[in-house]
């Protein structure tokens, strides 16, 4: 395995970690030879991520966490500071999507809107749930002297996207909580950042029709839409200490998206 980037032996939480970027993250820290957490809802998944990651001969756990709920949280730090002793990356991959239009006007009649209920469950999961899981690791980084904390953000919190009220919002915050996080934590050696993915090739991108997908391609400047390992490759780089003076930022992994083109 290449171990390239000074991660042996760092232990690592992925949330979201099952499927997807986040599997994709676990992976390609686990070729840097890190111990690493799951955290997802999928128990099946999250139990066949783990067991692959084993096969290549590196330590994992797989834990059952809804990010947004506190308490189960901090049940899953203590268990993992229990097993490992100190938590050194925490990347916060876990999202949710609920589309859907602000208001769906048609012949002058309003025939839909975004419901509470799909606004509430993106913000909890994608805001919320990154506010408790860096809540749960902080101090525990702050004791230990060091740290890094990274959040999946979007291009979308910078162009807005049709239909997403509720994710782009959330992207967003995301970057604003990072730069605040950036400002309170980096005394006490903990670095914070975010990734902001482009298109990528996730199940739920490989999903959508073809028209769509050649759209996606023809606003990327690079042609193609991004491999989970892209994203997971800028997240190995942002732990390590190769990036040991990047702090409070967001790296666009995008292939050059230009939206409205």
């Amino acid at each position: 395995m290449a171990k390239g980037y000074g991660l042996q032996d760092k232990v690592v939480i992925v949330t979201g970690g099952a499927a997807g970027i986040g599997r994709a993250t676990a992976k390609r820290f686990a070729e840097e030879g890190a111990r690493v957490v799951i955290w997802d809802m999928n128990a099946d998944a999250g139990a066949a991520t783990v067991a692959d990651l084993k096969q290549m001969n590196v330590e994992a756990m797989f834990q059952q966490v809804n990010v947004a709920d506190t308490d189960t949280v901090e049940k899953a730090v203590n268990e993992v500071v229990s097993a490992w002793g100190h938590i050194d990356v925490l990347v916060n991959n876990a999202g949710i999507t609920r589309d859907g239009q602000l208001v769906k006007y048609k012949e002058g009649v309003v025939t839909g809107t975004m419901s509470d209920a799909n606004f509430d469950a993106v913000i909890g999961v994608n805001l919320k749930g990154v506010f408790v899981a860096t809540r749960a690791v902080a101090p525990l980084m702050i004791k230990q002297g060091h740290g890094v904390i990274l959040s999946a953000s979007s291009v979308v919190a910078a162009y807005g996207n049709f239909g997403q009220t509720n994710y782009a919002a959330t992207k967003a915050g995301l970057i604003a909580m990072t730069k605040t996080w950036a400002r309170e934590l980096g005394k006490y050696g903990i670095r914070v950042n975010a990734v902001a993915p482009g298109f990528t090739m996730t199940e739920m991108v490989a999903a959508m029709p073809e028209k769509v997908l050649e759209g996606m391609v023809s606003h990327t400047p690079m042609g193609r839409i991004g491999a989970p390992e892209d994203i997971a490759n800028a997240y190995v780089w942002l732990a390590s200490d190769q990036a040991a003076f990047v702090h409070g930022t967001t790296l666009a992994v995008d292939g050059g998206i230009v939206l409205g083109t």
